[in-house]
């Protein structure tokens, strides 16, 4: 089990939602620190809120593949809310509309099964519940992806609706093929 790989220092971004509360940031970063990542940089957002009202903190770390996904379990074990964590190798991004009873069904649950269950990223969420939430509401994502894996990303996501009887609105794909 000798990688080669397994020893090279990647850069990784990690996009984090933080309660608006003294330490918070502190707390996140102290799992990052303990499992040997290097901080780059941190955007912290405290004017753009998330969608459930929280603070979206973007951290940009060097750390071995294998000392990553120890700084993701550790923020995870630690009650960090970790939306997109990976290396920057995304390289198609595609938009889906989702609509239902997203706030009934869970939207957060929605979106961890579609990361869960893809390679994907959901970089965006723009959820919109017209006249309270009884009449259904529709969420814009934007998920980014690895290349040729888009019709596996939108399988992944149909699953994921059909499971909670929500109606995907899927992206014109293509490449210009008459």
């Amino acid at each position: 089990m000798n990688d080669a790989h397994g020893d090279e220092v990647h850069a990784y971004t990690i996009r984090l939602e933080l309660v608006d509360e003294p330490g918070e940031l502190l707390r996140a970063l102290g799992p990052i620190a303990n499992n040997g990542g290097n901080l780059l940089s941190i955007f912290h957002e405290r004017g753009n809120l998330t969608p459930r009202g929280h603070i979206p903190v973007e951290v940009d770390l060097e750390a071995t593949p294998e000392r990553f996904d120890d700084i993701v379990e550790a923020l995870r074990d630690a009650g960090v809310n970790v939306i997109q964590a990976g290396a920057e190798q995304y390289s198609e991004e595609l938009t889906v509309i989702i609509v239902g009873q997203l706030v009934q069904t869970d939207l957060s649950d929605t979106l961890s099964a579609i990361q869960d269950g893809t390679d994907a990223s959901v970089t965006d969420v723009s959820l919109s519940a017209p006249e309270g939430t009884e009449n259904g509401a529709s969420a814009r994502l934007r998920l980014a992806t690895q290349s040729g894996e888009t019709e596996t990303v939108l399988s992944a996501v149909r699953s994921v609706a059909g499971e909670k009887d929500l109606r995907v609105i899927e992206p014109l794909t293509g490449g210009g093929e008459a």
